[in-house]
């Protein structure tokens, strides 16, 4: 998705726990030109708990799994209007920055936004 104004595209990348699988896509993708980068969690005991200032900041919402885009659909319904929310399908087999993890997520946005080689 090409970004014609000088602002970064705004992604928030949502787990569990944002420990592992949200922290880590943050990680990748921070200071990556062209766009801003948070992460957060759905779970009450998240590292960073995701809340409506994160919804109504994002450009573009990744989830991790279903179970996330419904938990954020329950608590913000009315502020994911017109929010693009993704569903990248990564299960919560991985630890923070696997190379494997790094892989799959690469793979899986490259579909979605531009990822510099």
């Amino acid at each position: 998705m090409p970004n014609n104004d000088s602002r970064p595209i705004k992604l928030l990348f949502v787990c569990s726990k944002n420990k592992w699988r949200s922290l880590t896509a943050e990680k990748i993708l921070d200071g990556v030109n062209g766009y801003d980068v948070r992460s957060a969690g759905t779970e009450k005991d998240a590292r960073i708990k995701v809340t409506a200032g994160h919804v109504g900041w994002a450009d573009m919402i990744f989830v991790m799994e279903k179970k996330h885009r419904r938990r954020l659909e329950a608590k913000f319904g009315d502020r994911l209007a017109g929010r693009e929310v993704i569903c990248l399908n990564i299960p919560d087999n991985y630890k923070f920055m696997d190379p494997a993890l790094i892989d799959l997520l690469l793979e899986k946005l490259s579909s979605h936004i531009t990822i510099p080689s």
